[in-house]
């Protein structure tokens, strides 16, 4: 696999997950809790503004740290965590939890995927290693 030497595909990585978690947070905020669209499991309108501020959270740590991609490694290593671990709790509710619908089946999919393409990106970059994202790092003085 031939080494990249540019952070670039990683910070457009990064921009295009951010604009799938603002998608998100515009469809938790306007469909989900509102009887327009998803309605099992039933939720209140009040969670489905909670879960889209979580979103739009994810979505403003994204869109803007890909501007400076490599200031912001934290920043990737913080989504991937969280992409993580609403993959495991979601799976481990739809598989453990009896009647538990599996609606989001596919956001927990795709959430995966995200993470490893930037597991993957990272790991093809000459200039970063993967312990980059979850560690601060200080070049010595």
């Amino acid at each position: 696999m031939a080494k990249l030497k540019s952070l670039k595909p990683l910070a457009v990585i990064f921009f295009a997950g951010g604009l799938y978690d603002a998608f998100g947070g515009f469809y938790y905020s306007f469909m989900v809790g509102t009887g327009r669209s998803v309605d099992n499991p039933s939720t209140h309108p009040f969670y489905a503004m909670f879960i889209a501020s979580f979103l739009f959270c994810f979505a403003y740590l994204e869109l803007l740290s890909a501007f400076n991609i490599r200031r912001y490694l934290l920043n990737v290593g913080a989504v991937i965590i969280g992409r993580i671990l609403y993959f495991v709790l979601l799976y481990a509710y739809m598989l453990f939890v009896t009647d538990f619908p599996n609606t989001f089946w596919a956001t927990g999919i795709i959430d995966l995927l995200w993470s490893a393409l930037y597991i993957v990106l990272t790991l093809i970059t000459d200039e970063i290693r993967v312990r980059d994202l979850f560690f601060p790092y200080r070049e010595a003085r």
